[in-house]
């Protein structure tokens, strides 16, 4: 409540300075919001110099200071004063703020010095062309404005490298991480910014340079887990399966064994570059994945790449931990590598088929059925592309909620077919032929509760993404159960099935091959030998065409879709071309 004096104000500002600091050290958390203590400090300046400034704004209040406060022992206490300030817009991301203040700080030392070299960072030319203020012996510094520019340096290089990250400026980004990373941190943070470069070289398609970056990080601070997580995914992205199985592996390990460690920031400064940086890209690049998470994306990686026992590990491993309370842990913000419950389950029964554990794939798939049993409606309509309505429009808001949840219905649906679809091929791999049928009848009997309607209903490519998968699935049950009417003897009923599958997707290599079949075996030679012919010469890159259309399959449909596969085509092909042989010399 004392008015301000000139000859008391430089040990004033310089106990501000210190108290700020002792605050945000004591705190130990992001500097968020204004510095009041900063402005009224201000203002107590203006005030011993016969000035008012309470109506401007802080950075108008900055430069009236700064032009208009010429006392000598004013300027090194204001001149730490505005490092502080910098520190706090950084904190803030007001780059353009900082800016400007170190502009007015080069200024009033020496006019001729506030200027950028072409090709250099404005704001880190700036900073750098600050003179520190030289420190006075009776009037100690909790932390030195030498130690404080270098941090602000640090920060301000880091946060623009994750700015132009983020804006996709990959080459301006490496270079200002790079600056960053030859700055004034404490470890945890540097190896924060070479895992951030190495995600900079894997999106500029490095992923040798990235991978050098992100084993930097690693070697600076082991326990920046993130690193780690980013090299499984360059390896996967360079299709070194073994080297990113032994990524993710060594990654479960070292979450299981404790949570990762405090930051290990130097105890000697109060002010820290951590302290300044919380951009959300950098909060997105350093995700800590759950162990859930990593188990997973093992199983699925071993799937993916044939290892199917230790696929079924992982993947029964993964199960277990759903008895944990897993879906109250993982983050549900669409940053998970988690799929939906239910296709972790279908791909586990898939794992479990591909290991000969037929009878577990069976009460897995029972499971899902079972769930998803009460959340499909009796009749869904669907149209062949559902249209999000515009948000400005009347209704939008209820016409949004119904299309998610015809969505969500769609989805029940699939699975629930899925479930059959599994059933019906793991008794046929059980010899079960007439359990078999009964499962794929199942599956085909669900999607009968779907009613497209629109133009080209047949034509797959056209259609919504859960809506081709339904499609994929009765396709393939079609031809599952078509190859075990087959099995039965039952071959008229497997002809009609193999027509239909072939209406769905013409073509399909499969459903033509058992098509050809059926009709040999109903001794309508004739016509086997003509669909046989028209599928060989059709063009090569025809079928495969066929087969890849639309959208990549669910991993928990593969399986299916290798099981599908005609079985007999060398048997088949030589039948056909001695029945051929016979026609031409009787013709003859």
């Amino acid at each position: 409540g004392l008015p301000a004096a000139l000859p008391a104000l430089p040990l004033e500002l310089t106990v501000l300075y210190n108290s700020l600091l002792f605050t945000v050290g004591a705190s130990d958390s992001a500097i968020r919001g204004e510095a009041e203590g900063i402005r009224q400090g201000l203002l107590r300046v203006l005030e011993a110099c016969g000035a008012c400034g309470q109506d401007l704004g802080t950075e108008e209040l900055w430069e009236k200071v700064l032009q208009e406060v010429t006392v000598e022992e004013l300027q090194a206490p204001l001149h730490r004063l505005a490092a502080l300030q910098a520190a706090w817009w950084l904190a803030a991301s007001q780059l353009g703020s900082v800016a400007g203040l170190f502009q007015l700080l080069s200024t009033t030392e020496d006019p001729g010095r506030a200027h950028c070299s072409e090709g250099q960072n404005k704001l880190l030319s700036m900073i750098k062309a600050w003179r520190v203020p030289p420190e006075g012996a009776s009037l100690p510094l909790v932390q030195s404005a030498k130690d404080l520019k270098e941090i602000l340096c640090t920060a301000a290089a880091f946060l623009q490298g994750l700015q132009e990250l983020e804006a996709g400026n990959f080459p301006t980004a490496l270079s200002l991480l790079l600056e960053a990373a030859g700055g004034f941190c404490s470890k945890n943070i540097l190896a924060q910014i070479y895992t951030c470069l190495g995600c900079c070289a894997q999106r500029m398609g490095k992923p040798q340079t990235a991978l050098q970056h992100l084993k930097r990080a690693l070697q600076v601070d082991f326990q920046c887990l993130p690193a780690l997580s980013h090299v499984a995914a360059v390896y996967h992205e360079l299709g070194e399966t073994d080297a990113e199985l032994q990524a993710l592996t060594l990654l479960y390990e070292a979450l299981g064994k404790s949570p990762p460690a405090a930051a290990s920031s130097s105890p000697y400064f109060l002010m820290r570059t951590e302290l300044l940086v919380h951009a959300p890209v950098l909060t997105s690049l350093l995700r800590h994945r759950h162990p859930s998470e990593v188990k997973y994306l093992l199983a699925q990686r071993c799937l993916q790449n044939g290892r199917v026992a230790d696929a079924v590990e992982h993947y029964l491993d993964f199960l277990s931990l759903l008895q944990e309370g897993l879906q109250q842990q993982v983050p549900l913000d669409g940053s998970s590598a988690l799929p939906r419950i239910p296709e972790v389950f279908l791909e586990a029964a898939s794992a479990l088929e591909q290991a000969g554990r037929h009878q577990d794939a069976i009460t897995v798939c029972e499971e899902v059925i079972s769930r998803t049993t009460d959340l499909i409606p009796r009749v869904l309509r669907v149209e062949e592309r559902l249209e999000q309505p515009e948000s400005s429009s009347p209704g939008a808001e209820l016409a949004g909620g119904l299309l998610s949840q015809k969505k969500e219905s769609l989805c029940c649906l699939a699975w629930r077919a899925a479930g059959y679809l599994h059933q019906g091929w793991a008794w046929a791999k059980l010899g079960e032929s007439k359990e078999a049928v009964t499962q794929f009848s199942r599956c085909l009997s669900d999607l009968l509760r779907v009613q497209l309607h629109g133009s080209g209903v047949k034509r797959t490519e056209n259609l919504q993404p859960e809506v081709e998968v339904l499609q994929k699935i009765r396709l393939l049950s079609l031809i599952g159960r078509g190859a075990q009417f087959l099995e039965l003897g039952r071959n008229k009923e497997a002809l009609l099935d193999f027509q239909h599958s072939l209406q769905i997707s013409p073509g399909d290599p499969a459903a033509v091959s058992y098509l050809v079949q059926a009709l040999w075996k109903l001794n309508r030679k004739q016509e086997a030998a003509a669909q046989w012919q028209k599928f060989s010469q059709s063009s090569p890159g025809e079928d495969g065409q066929q087969q890849g259309q639309g959208r990549p399959l669910p991993l928990y449909l593969v399986s299916c879709l290798e099981q599908a596969v005609f079985p007999h085509s060398e048997p088949l092909a030589r039948s056909i071309q001695d029945y051929l042989g016979a026609a031409a010399q009787d013709t003859s």
